[in-house]
């Protein structure tokens, strides 16, 4: 379903001669094509599910966020503006994402279902909180949360 959304997209942009979104899906569709391959090879399955397809398009945005911060540090503007709206077309896809506030939330629910209080177990928090928070919120914005709540618990 997701990826018959994505393609209607792209068939879209192409009508309406959107460089952007166009280059866009396309670089989303073969990634997903690549997964597919490679599942195929695997498990002898061709179709993606439709949370691996969320994990593709994830996986993709996070490229940008990454490129997005390496071109403003390097000074490049006009390629971090492109990168920029490439994410906001990929972010079409993604599911609403948490705020900051929300993941804080849910660290410190995740603390105190862990018992840990302590940064060195930060793996058990990470673990009890991924699953519910999984494509809905930045990993590093999550890891650095719940650095600073256990730092906070250490005091």
């Amino acid at each position: 379903m997701l990826k018959k959304d994505i393609q209607d997209n792209l068939n879209k942009a192409v009508k309406e001669n959107d460089e952007i979104t166009r280059s866009t899906l396309r670089m989303l569709l073969a990634a997903i094509s690549y997964k597919e391959k490679e599942k195929k090879y695997k498990e002898e399955k061709e179709e993606l599910t439709e949370e691996e397809i969320l994990e593709v398009v994830s996986s993709e945005a996070k490229k940008r966020k990454e490129a997005i911060a390496g071109f403003e540090k390097g000074d490049r503007q006009e390629l971090a503006e492109k990168e920029k709206k490439e994410l906001e077309v990929l972010q079409q896809y993604l599911p609403e994402q948490l705020s900051e506030e929300e993941i804080r939330e849910l660290v410190q629910k995740a603390i105190e279902k862990t018992k840990t209080s302590e940064i060195k177990d930060m793996g058990k928090v990470m673990g009890e909180l991924m699953p519910q928070i999984k494509d809905k919120a930045d990993g590093n914005l999550v890891s650095q949360i719940v650095k600073d709540l256990l730092k906070d618990n250490d005091d």
